[in-house]
């Protein structure tokens, strides 16, 4: 899109700057006039922060005014672009959310900023993981509120269960302006935030891990190529059963089979240091686009109590679903939305489709002079370690500060381990240390350092060249492989180059990286050169093309999951709309005194009315944890009607929609029987607790229906 009018409106603020930049008080800023906005706040932050705005900080707050993502290159302000437009949301009487990805980066631009905040006569305030009830209601109750985005989707969760009015915490949605866009509009869109409520201890059955790790890969069970699925082979299944002495494929006693799925998925599919981490006696999933501990995420109950036997740790408390929102659901609620990251262009088709949200890409202040070099490509993993720690090791003999960006966890401390025999002393962040992750980010830029990180630890957190660097070339940047997502790449290049700074990058790839293996494990690698490099550009091609249909993969399952997504997400508009009528409003009143007068005369007058209000919230809740359940175990079984040639998601939304009018009529029945019993059973959960369900990363149900079937036909045919 053009900047134009942007451009127009900073050179006029610019203009302006001598005439405000005169006044000892400013004036009262409106977004009557944009300029006469741009000039004050412009002269604000300088004199509030020590920070004169950039022109192009000026466009990116514009662009966000108008409700677009404005892509901002790493270093170039985006922080105060953001608030300055959130500032501007402020001004016209919007109340205003600015979501993060974590604690720390909320609490910190909140209070950076607050000063800017306080010249333009706008309140701020923070929420967190650790903010009590009353802190939140004050931070909710500000013009502008910096938050993660679970946080304030858990806040909202509870809201929804909320049977008094004055005990309700968040306010109406207005504007979202989010940081990280990408990664929380696109990378954790799918993810759930569920709220649950106690029902008893997790369990999985040990034997089943003890079995699990029994069977060998190849013989007795396989992996799909991508890695998201495992099955029993014919001679595993007979193993199994023998072992056990249990007909697997009985549909009547499907029991034996899901738990010894899970048992075998956690065994085979899930890493330790890779896709978790064990602490503290818990399992702690690893956010796989940021490489860093998901606080308070969990897989499905089922497989999260098959990794805890697995790794012989004790089952965490088993939940039943009252409500559930995924972040994309969250994010859809407000009327405005805005968004800023570094890397949007990438993702600009997912953002039209899912948000109806345009990019906007912002110049640098000053011109990109980082170094980009070709990946060097190797057969093999071992090759290419040897050839990245020998690269480190001359780097690092100048005195240039190294930036290592790792895949996972366990190849973090690898790498760790092979530069310290070299007599190298790296620091590692990765996501066992995550709390530090900003102090350790912040100190990769000074003469000397070497620092390995997981991905993007540390982002928000700028890296400033420490003495003499820039002399050596800047911060050197080396990806130890290609992400599944070409744009986890361009934000590991990004770390370094920051506002015209000297830098360089590289990646180190091999054709037996998991990237490769998985997506284009049919495809035969060029051979390498006498030095061990593969300078074939097919070699190039390949990873470029593992990479794009990575990219594929993942936006499928987005659109797959939303279109399942979509039809309960109106399905909960509904029913809040409902919920809140009743909460706010006599309509339970009402209906219970129209269906039954003589009860409703037979009450004390003082307390009917919200005797009527719990029935009826009671009930409403009820009927749709009970929803929820069902679309669960309907969506789980669902694409065995693709046996029967019908639609999966046709049928699914058929039975779907027929469930939930029968669900109104279930209220209204309960209701008016709790209402004529002398005392009714109001019961809710002793203790309710948030998390975040990690997508299930073995693919769809039907994939594993499939193998199943496939492997008891073979199986019954004697194959």
């Amino acid at each position: 899109m053009s900047l134009s009018p942007y451009k127009k409106v900073v050179k006029a603020a610019g203009d302006r700057a001598g005439r405000i930049g005169k006044l000892d008080e400013l004036p009262e800023p409106s977004m009557d006039d944009l300029v006469e906005f741009c000039a004050i706040a412009r002269e604000a932050a300088d004199r509030t922060l020590g920070l004169r705005p950039y022109d192009v900080q000026l466009l990116g707050t514009l662009a966000l005014l108008d409700g677009k993502v404005a892509e901002m290159a790493t270093g170039e302000g985006k922080t105060l672009s953001g608030a300055m437009a959130a500032a501007g949301y402020a001004l016209q009487g919007k109340r205003v959310h600015v979501m993060s990805v974590n604690d720390y980066l909320a609490r910190r631009d909140a209070e950076w900023m607050a000063p800017f905040y306080q010249a333009m006569g706008v309140t701020v305030g923070w929420i967190g993981q650790s903010s009590t009830p009353d802190e939140r209601r004050e931070a909710y109750a500000k013009d502008v509120t910096y938050g993660p985005v679970s946080e304030i989707g858990f806040d909202v969760l509870r809201d929804r269960l909320r049977t008094d009015a004055g005990e309700l915490i968040v306010p109406a949605p207005e504007v979202a302006l989010i940081d990280e866009a990408d990664s929380v509009l696109v990378d954790e869109a799918r993810v759930p935030l569920v709220m649950a409520g106690a029902s008893d201890a997790g369990s999985a059955v040990p034997e089943m891990a003890v079995l699990a790790r029994q069977l060998v890969r190849g013989y007795h069970y396989e992996v799909d190529d991508q890695a998201r699925n495992v099955y029993l082979t014919p001679k595993g299944a007979t193993t199994v059963e023998n072992l056990l002495g249990v007909e697997l494929y009985d549909e009547h006693e499907p029991g034996t089979l899901i738990e010894l799925n899970l048992a075998l998925h956690a065994h085979a599919l899930l890493t330790r240091d890779v896709d978790y981490i064990v602490r503290d006696g818990k399992v702690q999933l690893i956010n796989p686009s940021r490489g860093r501990v998901a606080l308070l995420q969990r897989w499905p109950d089922g497989l999260q109590a098959a990794v805890e036997a697995k790794e012989t740790l004790a089952p965490s408390e088993k939940g039943e679903i009252l409500d559930s929102i995924t972040v994309q659901g969250l994010i859809r609620r407000y009327p405005q939305i805005s968004g800023m990251t570094g890397t949007a262009v990438a993702v600009s088709e997912q953002l039209g489709e899912f948000y109806g949200l345009k990019v906007a890409v912002i110049p640098s202040n000053r011109p990109c002079v980082r170094k980009d070099e070709p990946d060097r490509i190797y057969p093999a993993v071992p090759e290419k370690d040897t050839a990245l720690v020998e690269e480190i090791q001359q780097a690092h003999a100048t005195g240039r500060p190294i930036l290592i960006g790792t895949l996972d966890v366990a190849e973090s401390e690898n790498l760790a381990m092979l530069l310290q025999r070299r007599g190298l002393e790296p620091v590692v962040l990765n996501a066992k240390n995550d709390a530090e992750e900003a102090a350790i980010i912040a100190r990769a830029g000074e003469r000397g350092a070497i620092t390995v990180s997981t991905q993007m630890a540390g982002r928000g957190t700028d890296i400033r060249l420490g003495e003499g660097v820039a002399e050596l070339g800047g911060l050197y940047v080396i990806g130890s492989g290609r992400h599944a997502s070409s744009r986890l790449d361009d934000q590991l290049r990004g770390r370094a180059g920051r506002q015209g700074d000297p830098g360089g990058s590289v990646f180190f790839v091999s054709m037996q990286d998991d990237l490769i293996t998985q997506f284009v494990s049919d495809e035969r690698p060029p051979a390498a050169d006498a030095d061990g490099l593969v300078r074939h550009r097919r070699g190039a091609y390949l990873v470029g093309h593992a990479q794009r249909i990575a990219e594929g993969v993942h936006l499928q399952i987005h659109r797959n999951t939303w279109r399942y997504t979509r039809l309960l997400e109106h399905q909960r508009e509904l029913i809040l709309e409902w919920r809140d009528k009743v909460l706010h409003g006599d309509s339970a009143a009402r209906a219970l005194a129209e269906n039954d007068p003589e009860r409703w005369e037979s009450m004390p007058a003082d307390t009917r009315e919200e005797t009527a209000r719990q029935i009826v919230l009671h009930a409403i809740d009820r009927c749709w944890t009970e929803h929820l359940a069902f679309l669960t175990d309907l969506r789980e079984g669902i694409h065995l009607r693709a046996l029967g040639r019908m639609s999966p998601i046709d049928e699914f939304h058929r039975e779907a929609v027929a469930e939930y009018k029968s669900l109104l009529g279930e209220v209204e029945r309960r209701s008016l029987e709790s209402f004529e019993e002398p005392e009714p059973d109001l019961r809710r959960p002793t203790a309710t607790w948030t998390y975040l369900v990690q997508d299930n990363p073995f693919g769809t149900e039907w994939d594993r229906i499939l193998k199943r079937v496939t492997s008891g036909a073979r199986k019954a045919s004697g194959a």
